[in-house]
């Protein structure tokens, strides 16, 4: 998998997870335990999404 498809996947996941970070927002019996995972799991995909364009752009 080359970095640019593997940069969409995360791009993709990402989207993802805001979607379903906003579904259990909206929902009247949220769960501030999963909103708290699942911003916590965005953040990683973004922490990775990161260092994969610094590392394509150095390349």
């Amino acid at each position: 998998m080359s970095i640019q498809s593997h940069l969409q996947e995360l791009k993709r996941r990402h989207a993802a997870l805001d979607q379903e970070i906003a579904r259990e927002l909206a929902s009247p019996a949220k769960d501030s335990v999963r909103v708290a995972e699942l911003k916590r799991r965005k953040l990683v995909l973004k922490d990775e999404m990161n260092r994969l364009g610094e590392s394509s752009t150095i390349h």
